[in-house]
Protein backbone atom coordinates (compact mmCIF):
# COMPACT_ATOMS: atom_id res chain seq x y z
CA UNK A 1 0.00 0.00 0.00
CA UNK A 2 1.26 3.48 -0.83
CA UNK A 3 1.71 5.47 2.37
CA UNK A 4 -0.49 8.61 2.53
CA UNK A 5 1.82 11.62 2.68
CA UNK A 6 -0.54 13.63 4.89
CA UNK A 7 -0.58 11.08 7.70
CA UNK A 8 0.24 12.60 11.10
CA UNK A 9 0.01 9.40 13.08
CA UNK A 10 -2.15 6.40 13.75
CA UNK A 11 -4.74 7.94 16.03
CA UNK A 12 -8.06 6.12 16.37
CA UNK A 13 -10.68 7.45 13.88
CA UNK A 14 -8.14 9.96 12.50
CA UNK A 15 -5.60 7.80 10.64
CA UNK A 16 -5.44 8.34 6.90
CA UNK A 17 -3.61 5.04 6.46
CA UNK A 18 -6.53 3.11 7.98
CA UNK A 19 -9.10 5.03 5.97
CA UNK A 20 -7.24 4.22 2.76
CA UNK A 21 -6.95 0.53 3.68
CA UNK A 22 -10.68 0.32 4.32
CA UNK A 23 -11.45 2.10 1.06
CA UNK A 24 -9.28 -0.47 -0.70
CA UNK A 25 -11.12 -3.33 0.99
CA UNK A 26 -7.98 -4.40 2.87
CA UNK A 27 -8.86 -6.05 6.19
CA UNK A 28 -5.56 -7.75 7.01
CA UNK A 29 -2.69 -5.29 6.80
CA UNK A 30 0.91 -4.70 7.83
CA UNK A 31 1.67 -2.46 10.79
CA UNK A 32 3.20 0.74 9.34
CA UNK A 33 5.27 1.40 12.46
CA UNK A 34 6.96 4.49 11.03
CA UNK A 35 3.60 6.29 10.95
CA UNK A 36 3.21 6.41 14.73
CA UNK A 37 3.62 9.95 16.00
CA UNK A 38 5.30 10.96 19.25
CA UNK A 39 1.82 11.78 20.53
CA UNK A 40 0.80 8.18 19.77
CA UNK A 41 3.76 6.85 21.77
CA UNK A 42 2.98 9.29 24.59
CA UNK A 43 -0.56 7.90 24.75
CA UNK A 44 0.80 4.35 25.09
CA UNK A 45 3.25 5.45 27.80
CA UNK A 46 0.51 7.17 29.80
CA UNK A 47 -1.91 4.25 29.44
CA UNK A 48 0.70 1.65 30.40
CA UNK A 49 2.05 3.69 33.29
CA UNK A 50 -1.28 4.25 34.97
CA UNK A 51 -2.51 0.68 34.40
CA UNK A 52 0.52 -1.06 35.90
CA UNK A 53 -0.49 -0.44 39.56
CA UNK A 54 -4.05 -1.47 38.74
CA UNK A 55 -2.87 -4.74 37.19
CA UNK A 56 -0.73 -5.49 40.23
CA UNK A 57 -3.78 -5.09 42.48
CA UNK A 58 -6.59 -6.57 40.44
CA UNK A 59 -5.30 -8.70 37.53
CA UNK A 60 -5.04 -12.48 37.71
CA UNK A 61 -1.61 -14.08 37.98
CA UNK A 62 -1.70 -15.50 34.44
CA UNK A 63 -2.05 -12.00 33.01
CA UNK A 64 0.85 -10.68 35.06
CA UNK A 65 3.05 -13.54 33.86
CA UNK A 66 1.97 -12.72 30.32
CA UNK A 67 2.92 -9.06 30.65
CA UNK A 68 6.41 -10.09 31.71
CA UNK A 69 6.70 -12.81 29.02
CA UNK A 70 5.92 -10.34 26.22
CA UNK A 71 8.58 -7.86 27.37
CA UNK A 72 6.36 -4.93 26.39
CA UNK A 73 8.09 -1.56 26.32
CA UNK A 74 6.16 0.71 28.72
CA UNK A 75 7.28 3.79 26.79
CA UNK A 76 6.72 2.92 23.12
CA UNK A 77 3.97 1.25 21.12
CA UNK A 78 5.12 -2.31 20.42
CA UNK A 79 5.89 -3.71 17.02
CA UNK A 80 3.63 -6.70 16.41
CA UNK A 81 6.55 -8.67 14.98
CA UNK A 82 8.38 -8.23 18.29
CA UNK A 83 5.29 -9.23 20.27
CA UNK A 84 4.90 -12.36 18.17
CA UNK A 85 8.53 -13.38 18.67
CA UNK A 86 7.78 -13.75 22.38
CA UNK A 87 4.17 -14.95 22.06
CA UNK A 88 4.28 -17.56 19.32
CA UNK A 89 6.76 -19.98 20.96
CA UNK A 90 4.59 -20.09 24.10
CA UNK A 91 1.17 -21.00 22.66
CA UNK A 92 1.35 -20.73 18.86
CA UNK A 93 -0.72 -17.54 18.89
CA UNK A 94 0.19 -14.40 17.01
CA UNK A 95 -1.21 -10.89 16.78
CA UNK A 96 -2.54 -10.17 13.28
CA UNK A 97 -2.91 -6.53 12.23
CA UNK A 98 -6.31 -5.46 10.88
CA UNK A 99 -7.71 -2.22 9.51
CA UNK A 100 -10.86 -2.27 11.61
CA UNK A 101 -13.93 -4.32 12.42
CA UNK A 102 -13.62 -8.02 11.64
CA UNK A 103 -16.91 -9.77 10.72
CA UNK A 104 -17.89 -12.40 13.26
CA UNK A 105 -17.10 -15.58 11.30
CA UNK A 106 -13.69 -14.28 10.22
CA UNK A 107 -12.92 -13.32 13.82
CA UNK A 108 -13.82 -16.81 15.07
CA UNK A 109 -11.83 -18.37 12.25
CA UNK A 110 -8.77 -16.35 13.24
CA UNK A 111 -9.05 -17.59 16.82
CA UNK A 112 -9.34 -21.19 15.67
CA UNK A 113 -6.09 -20.68 13.73
CA UNK A 114 -4.36 -19.08 16.75
CA UNK A 115 -4.44 -15.61 15.25
CA UNK A 116 -5.76 -12.59 17.12
CA UNK A 117 -7.08 -9.70 14.98
CA UNK A 118 -5.27 -6.67 16.36
CA UNK A 119 -6.08 -3.00 15.92
CA UNK A 120 -3.00 -0.88 15.20
CA UNK A 121 -4.35 2.60 15.97
CA UNK A 122 -4.29 4.17 19.44
CA UNK A 123 -6.64 6.59 21.21
CA UNK A 124 -5.79 10.28 21.49
CA UNK A 125 -3.35 11.24 24.23
CA UNK A 126 -5.72 13.94 25.48
CA UNK A 127 -8.65 11.49 25.63
CA UNK A 128 -7.25 8.42 27.34
CA UNK A 129 -10.58 7.37 28.83
CA UNK A 130 -12.54 7.81 25.60
CA UNK A 131 -12.46 4.72 23.41
CA UNK A 132 -14.77 4.90 20.37
CA UNK A 133 -13.50 1.50 19.21
CA UNK A 134 -10.79 -0.99 20.24
CA UNK A 135 -7.22 0.25 19.93
CA UNK A 136 -3.77 -1.28 20.14
CA UNK A 137 -3.57 -0.74 23.90
CA UNK A 138 -6.80 -2.67 24.45
CA UNK A 139 -5.70 -5.46 22.12
CA UNK A 140 -2.00 -5.80 22.97
CA UNK A 141 -1.94 -4.80 26.65
CA UNK A 142 -5.44 -6.09 27.42
CA UNK A 143 -5.91 -9.26 25.34
CA UNK A 144 -2.56 -10.59 24.21
CA UNK A 145 -0.90 -11.21 27.62
CA UNK A 146 -3.66 -13.76 28.25
CA UNK A 147 -2.69 -15.54 25.03
CA UNK A 148 0.64 -16.53 26.59
CA UNK A 149 -1.21 -18.94 28.90
CA UNK A 150 -1.67 -22.37 27.32
CA UNK A 151 -4.99 -23.19 29.00
CA UNK A 152 -6.47 -19.84 28.03
CA UNK A 153 -5.11 -20.05 24.48
CA UNK A 154 -6.58 -23.53 24.02
CA UNK A 155 -9.92 -22.22 25.26
CA UNK A 156 -9.87 -19.43 22.67
CA UNK A 157 -9.14 -21.93 19.89
CA UNK A 158 -11.97 -24.20 21.03
CA UNK A 159 -14.31 -21.22 21.17
CA UNK A 160 -13.30 -20.09 17.69
CA UNK A 161 -14.10 -23.54 16.29
CA UNK A 162 -17.75 -23.14 17.29
CA UNK A 163 -18.29 -20.89 14.28
CA UNK A 164 -17.76 -23.83 11.93
CA UNK A 165 -20.34 -25.82 13.85
CA UNK A 166 -22.80 -22.93 13.52
CA UNK A 167 -22.31 -22.97 9.73
CA UNK A 168 -22.86 -26.74 9.63
CA UNK A 169 -26.10 -26.37 11.58
CA UNK A 170 -27.26 -23.56 9.30
CA UNK A 171 -26.51 -25.55 6.15
CA UNK A 172 -28.92 -28.28 7.25
CA UNK A 173 -31.89 -25.88 7.46
CA UNK A 174 -33.78 -25.47 4.19
CA UNK A 175 -36.23 -22.77 5.24
CA UNK A 176 -34.38 -19.48 4.79
CA UNK A 177 -36.30 -17.56 7.45
CA UNK A 178 -35.69 -20.28 10.02
CA UNK A 179 -32.01 -20.44 9.04
CA UNK A 180 -31.60 -16.70 9.56
CA UNK A 181 -33.43 -16.86 12.88
CA UNK A 182 -31.26 -19.66 14.25
CA UNK A 183 -27.98 -18.18 13.03
CA UNK A 184 -28.94 -14.83 14.52
CA UNK A 185 -29.66 -16.47 17.86
CA UNK A 186 -26.47 -18.56 17.82
CA UNK A 187 -24.26 -15.57 16.94
CA UNK A 188 -25.92 -13.55 19.70
CA UNK A 189 -25.23 -16.38 22.16
CA UNK A 190 -21.57 -16.56 21.17
CA UNK A 191 -21.19 -12.78 21.41
CA UNK A 192 -22.69 -12.76 24.90
CA UNK A 193 -20.44 -15.60 26.05
CA UNK A 194 -17.37 -13.81 24.68
CA UNK A 195 -18.40 -10.56 26.36
CA UNK A 196 -18.95 -12.03 29.82
CA UNK A 197 -15.79 -14.16 29.70
CA UNK A 198 -12.99 -13.02 27.39
CA UNK A 199 -13.86 -9.32 27.63
CA UNK A 200 -15.35 -8.91 31.13
CA UNK A 201 -14.60 -12.14 32.99
CA UNK A 202 -13.63 -12.49 36.63
CA UNK A 203 -11.80 -15.40 38.26
CA UNK A 204 -12.29 -16.49 41.86
CA UNK A 205 -9.31 -18.30 43.31
CA UNK A 206 -7.02 -18.58 46.33
CA UNK A 207 -6.21 -14.85 46.14
CA UNK A 208 -9.86 -13.82 46.01
CA UNK A 209 -11.60 -12.24 43.03
CA UNK A 210 -9.32 -11.19 40.16
CA UNK A 211 -9.80 -9.92 36.63
CA UNK A 212 -8.99 -11.83 33.43
CA UNK A 213 -11.35 -10.08 30.99
CA UNK A 214 -9.52 -7.80 28.58
CA UNK A 215 -12.16 -5.07 28.58
CA UNK A 216 -11.49 -4.69 32.31
CA UNK A 217 -7.72 -5.15 32.03
CA UNK A 218 -7.46 -2.17 29.66
CA UNK A 219 -9.81 0.14 31.62
CA UNK A 220 -8.24 2.31 34.31
CA UNK A 221 -11.52 2.99 36.09
CA UNK A 222 -13.52 -0.16 35.55
CA UNK A 223 -10.90 -2.71 36.63
CA UNK A 224 -11.12 -1.50 40.24
CA UNK A 225 -14.88 -0.92 39.98
CA UNK A 226 -15.41 -4.51 38.85
CA UNK A 227 -13.75 -5.92 41.97
CA UNK A 228 -14.63 -3.43 44.69
CA UNK A 229 -17.87 -1.63 43.81
CA UNK A 230 -20.94 -2.69 45.82
CA UNK A 231 -23.02 -1.79 42.76
CA UNK A 232 -21.67 -4.72 40.74
CA UNK A 233 -23.44 -8.08 40.88
CA UNK A 234 -20.96 -10.97 40.65
CA UNK A 235 -22.16 -14.53 40.07
CA UNK A 236 -20.59 -17.87 39.18
CA UNK A 237 -20.92 -18.31 35.44
CA UNK A 238 -23.92 -20.33 34.33
CA UNK A 239 -24.55 -20.78 30.62
CA UNK A 240 -28.31 -20.32 30.82
CA UNK A 241 -27.77 -16.90 32.37
CA UNK A 242 -24.98 -15.72 30.11
CA UNK A 243 -26.47 -16.63 26.74
CA UNK A 244 -29.75 -14.91 27.65
CA UNK A 245 -28.23 -11.81 29.25
CA UNK A 246 -28.06 -8.66 27.17
CA UNK A 247 -25.31 -6.11 27.73
CA UNK A 248 -24.65 -2.46 26.88
CA UNK A 249 -21.19 -1.19 26.01
CA UNK A 250 -21.38 2.50 26.91
CA UNK A 251 -21.11 2.30 30.71
CA UNK A 252 -19.51 0.29 33.49
CA UNK A 253 -20.93 -3.21 33.66
CA UNK A 254 -23.39 -3.82 36.53
CA UNK A 255 -23.35 -7.62 36.14
CA UNK A 256 -20.27 -9.83 35.90
CA UNK A 257 -19.62 -13.58 36.05
CA UNK A 258 -16.68 -15.49 37.47
CA UNK A 259 -15.00 -18.81 36.75
CA UNK A 260 -12.67 -20.85 38.95
CA UNK A 261 -9.90 -21.44 36.41
CA UNK A 262 -9.19 -21.57 32.70
CA UNK A 263 -9.81 -25.31 32.79
CA UNK A 264 -13.26 -24.41 34.12
CA UNK A 265 -13.69 -21.92 31.28
CA UNK A 266 -12.63 -24.56 28.73
CA UNK A 267 -15.27 -26.94 30.11
CA UNK A 268 -17.89 -24.23 29.70
CA UNK A 269 -16.94 -23.82 26.02
CA UNK A 270 -17.32 -27.59 25.63
CA UNK A 271 -20.75 -27.34 27.24
CA UNK A 272 -21.64 -24.42 24.97
CA UNK A 273 -20.75 -26.57 21.97
CA UNK A 274 -23.09 -29.32 23.16
CA UNK A 275 -25.87 -26.81 23.76
CA UNK A 276 -25.48 -25.61 20.18
CA UNK A 277 -25.78 -29.19 18.90
CA UNK A 278 -28.85 -29.73 21.09
CA UNK A 279 -30.58 -26.60 19.79
CA UNK A 280 -30.42 -24.73 23.10
CA UNK A 281 -28.97 -21.63 21.39
CA UNK A 282 -31.69 -21.40 18.76
CA UNK A 283 -34.05 -19.10 20.65
CA UNK A 284 -32.18 -17.03 23.20
CA UNK A 285 -33.68 -13.87 24.64
CA UNK A 286 -33.79 -10.83 22.33
CA UNK A 287 -31.90 -7.61 22.93
CA UNK A 288 -28.29 -6.52 22.83
CA UNK A 289 -26.05 -7.21 21.15
CA UNK A 290 -27.86 -6.84 17.86
CA UNK A 291 -26.40 -9.03 15.12
CA UNK A 292 -25.48 -6.78 12.23
CA UNK A 293 -25.89 -7.77 8.61
CA UNK A 294 -22.12 -7.97 8.04
CA UNK A 295 -21.73 -10.57 10.79
CA UNK A 296 -24.64 -12.63 9.52
CA UNK A 297 -23.35 -12.50 5.93
CA UNK A 298 -19.94 -13.71 7.10
CA UNK A 299 -21.52 -16.99 8.24
CA UNK A 300 -23.77 -17.34 5.19
CA UNK A 301 -20.84 -16.71 2.84
CA UNK A 302 -18.97 -19.71 4.25
CA UNK A 303 -22.00 -21.93 3.82
CA UNK A 304 -22.39 -20.81 0.21
CA UNK A 305 -18.69 -21.16 -0.66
Amino acid sequence: MKMPCNSVGLTTTEAAFIEQARNNGELYIAQPYQLYSEDNHAAWKSLFGRMRPQWERFANEHFMKGIESLCLDPNRIPKLDDVNQFLNPLTGFKAKAVSGYVPAYLFFDCLSNREFPTTITIRRHDKLDYLPEPDIFHDIAGHVPMHTDKAFADTLVRFGELAKLAVEIGSEIKDEDEKLHRLNSIIKSLARFFWFTIEFGLMKGKDGMKVYGSGLLSSFGEIQYSIESPLVQRYPLQLEWVINQYFEIDHYQPLLFWVESFDHLFSLVTELEQWMKDGKLNNVSPGEPLVNEEDLRSFLAVEGA
